[in-house]
C-alpha cells in the first residue's frame, strides 16, 4: 500500500511517517523541505512540494492508495489561520484532482464537541492557539465535512497529547470516539504522539470512519 505523507517533517507527522514505515508502508513524504528528514529507508521517497501549488502536489500524490495530511505552517506563524485555511483547501483540491480517494486529514482537538458545542469555541480555550484551532475548525466545518467526491476522514488528537511532548511511550492501545472526546477515569484525554500515529495508520486498514470526524485516546 503506498501512502503520500504531507507534512512529514512536523511533529505529528514525523511520527506517523516512522509508523508507516516499521509496517512497511511505501511513503511518498512530501514537505516544502522534505531533504530535512535524515530518515532513509527503501519504502521511503522524499518529494519536496509547496503545498498551496495545486498542480505539483495533485502530481505528486497521483497513484497513492491514500492521502494523509498532517500540514501545519507553523504554530509561530503570525499568519497561521489564513494560511492554515489555504493549505488545507489546495491539498483537498489536490488529492480531488489527482485521482485519489482517501484523505484522512489530521486535524485538532478544538473540533471535537462537549455538550454538542465545538470545544474551540469555548470561553477557556487558549488564546495562544485559538487562531490556528479555528481554522481548522473552519476548514472542517465549511469544506471538509461537505465533500461527497473524497472518501475523507478527519482526525482530530486527544485534548492533552501537547503534555506528551517529551513522552517516547508507544503502547499501541487507545480507544476510538467520534465527535466527543475520550476521557479516562481521572478526567483525562491524553495518549502519546507515537500513539495518534498507531491509531492514525490503524484507521488506513480498518476504515470504519468514511466521511466522519474521529478520535483517539487512552
Amino acid at each position: 500500500m503506498k501512502i503520500s505523507l504531507i507534512g512529514a517533517t512536523g511533529y505529528v507527522g514525523n511520527a506517523i511517517l516512522n509508523e508507516l514505515l516499521e509496517r512497511n508502508y511505501q511513503v511518498n513524504a512530501i514537505s516544502r523541505n522534505a531533504d530535512k528528514l535524515t530518515i532513509e529507508n527503501e519504502n521511503l521517497k522524499k518529494k519536496n512540494v509547496d503545498v498551496f501549488n495545486e498542480t505539483d502536489l495533485a502530481e505528486a500524490v497521483k497513484d497513492s492508495d491514500a492521502v494523509v495530511s498532517a500540514f501545519n505552517p507553523g504554530w509561530t506563524n503570525p499568519n497561521i489561520h489564513e494560511e492554515y485555511l489555504k493549505g488545507a483547501t489546495s491539498i483537498q483540491n489536490a488529492v480531488e484532482n489527482s485521482g485519489v480517494k482517501k484523505l484522512i486529514v489530521i486535524g485538532g482537538a478544538g473540533t471535537l464537541k462537549i455538550d454538542g458545542n465545538h470545544i474551540v469555541d469555548g470561553p477557556d480555550f487558549p488564546k495562544e492557539i485559538y487562531p490556528a484551532a479555528s481554522a481548522v475548525k473552519k476548514y472542517f466545518v465549511e469544506n471538509l465535512s461537505k465533500n461527497e467526491n473524497l472518501d475523507w476522514e478527519f482526525f482530530s488528537p486527544a485534548l492533552e497529547m501537547s503534555m506528551f511532548s517529551e513522552d517516547k511511550t508507544k503502547t499501541g492501545k487507545y480507544r476510538l470516539a467520534t465527535d466527543s472526546p475520550v476521557f479516562d477515569e481521572e478526567g483525562h484525554s491524553r495518549h502519546s504522539v507515537q500513539d495518534l500515529a498507531v491509531a492514525v495508520v490503524d484507521e488506513l486498514k480498518n476504515k470504519k470512519f468514511k466521511h466522519q470526524i474521529f478520535t483517539a485516546a487512552y
